[in-house]
């Protein structure tokens, strides 16, 4: 026989319902009390026994998903946690839709038992953080993908910015090239923020001159930021996402240039597809598989009882070399 509510009640000394409030996420309860349950039922297994035979409801909230890469987001999260013996939600974002905070509101009417959100107002530097304090007040675990928020009880999994730049402006100064431009997102995302700290270390370590334009995350930003970037001359284009390279890359052809005989592109991501492009676009490949598991490790661990460090974990992103980026002619 398995281990029952009145089981954890007894070691803790209160009544089931008190130890049910607390297993429930319910409110009312002394800290003390609450403490009590909740090292009762991790001492005898209860927490991971509920796991296992209760489907909980996992939220996934996402951007729009006309990125190809917050459709793998989707996909492999989705894929993780219904494998794990859970209910995968999905929401995604769009334009003047259902935005985070009515997601938020919407999954916890809906008895809500873990949220995953990949990019989303956590790493908006001008936006603040009670929605995520109004969830781990309830304590329902949380985990937020790329983009890192002092203060807030999370697990954060993110990309290696810094790393990524380094790669990129590497590959073209062996290249020959010298003269590089930066395709960024808005300024107030950390990740931007991030990837242009990153490009300008690397500018200074590669002896090239860099200039930063910043544009929207889509293919016409893209289209925008080089075209101002070709204005100053630059031999080779970084962009913050794939979707903004092929803007570049229609860009250049706009103006009279071949990609990659005039100017160099490189993508970030490797969404799905970005092989096939024409040129195949040359992009720095987001580890997605890899923190996604993370994400949804973390999240499980959080749901069984266990301590989870509330770090953020860094994953090491890999350059793809394809038909984008070539020799320097100047």
């Amino acid at each position: 026989m398995g281990v029952t509510l009145a089981d954890v009640a007894d070691l803790a000394g209160v009544s089931q319902s008190t130890a049910s409030r607390v297993l429930n996420g319910k409110g009312g309860v002394a800290d003390r009390t609450r403490d009590a349950v909740i090292s009762a039922a991790d001492s005898l297994g209860y927490l991971r026994q509920k796991e296992t035979t209760r489907r909980a409801i996992i939220g996934v909230i996402l951007p729009e998903l006309e990125n190809p890469v917050f459709a793998a987001f989707a996909h492999v999260l989705g894929n993780a946690v219904a494998q794990a013996g859970h209910m995968p939600i999905l929401c995604s974002q769009t334009n003047g839709g259902v935005g985070e905070d009515e997601w938020i509101a919407l999954l916890i009417e809906r008895d809500l038992a873990g949220l995953i959100v990949v990019c989303g107002l956590h790493a908006d530097i001008l936006s603040g953080v009670d929605r995520y304090h109004r969830l781990t007040e309830r304590r329902i675990p949380l985990v937020l993908i790329n983009g890192h928020v002092e203060g807030v009880d999370a697990v954060f999994v993110s990309d290696d910015d810094h790393a990524a730049m380094a790669l990129a402006v590497a590959h073209l100064s062996e290249l020959g090239h010298r003269r590089i431009g930066l395709a960024a997102g808005p300024a107030r995302y950390l990740p931007v923020i991030r990837k242009v700290e990153g490009f300008e270390s690397a500018i200074t370590r590669a002896g090239a001159d860099g200039t930063v334009e910043h544009s929207l995350f889509t293919i016409e930003g893209g289209r925008a930021a080089a075209t101002n970037l070709l204005r100053k001359n630059v031999t080779a284009i970084v962009c913050a996402s794939d979707l903004m390279a092929l803007g570049a890359i229609q860009a250049c052809r706009s103006k009279g240039f071949d990609v990659p005989r005039d100017v160099s592109v490189i993508g970030y991501d490797d969404s799905p597809m970005m092989g096939f492009t024409g040129p195949a676009l040359t992009t720095v490949r987001q580890p997605v598989l890899a923190m996604c598991r993370a994400a949804v490790r973390a999240l499980l661990d959080q749901l069984s009882g266990h301590v989870v460090p509330r770090h953020e974990y860094v994953f090491r992103p890999e350059l793809v070399v394809r038909g984008s980026t070539g020799a320097c002619r100047a």
